[in-house]
């Protein structure tokens, strides 16, 4: 297993970790209700996906 052989400095830490960011989740509009939600899921407002009803809202 790897170990670090020298401590890494406080700047070296701060400027690796700058790099993480959340990213927004992707929104699409609803064809049915034109209400937005989530790329790839089922509309939580009028229950459809893929123009079909699959969730009794």
């Amino acid at each position: 297993m790897a170990v670090p052989k020298r401590k890494m400095s406080r700047s070296n830490t701060r400027h690796r970790r700058s790099q993480w960011k959340a990213a927004t989740p992707t929104l699409v509009i609803c064809a049915r209700c034109k209400d937005k939600h989530i790329a790839h899921t089922a509309c939580p407002t009028c229950g459809t996906y893929a123009k079909r009803r699959v969730l009794d809202v």
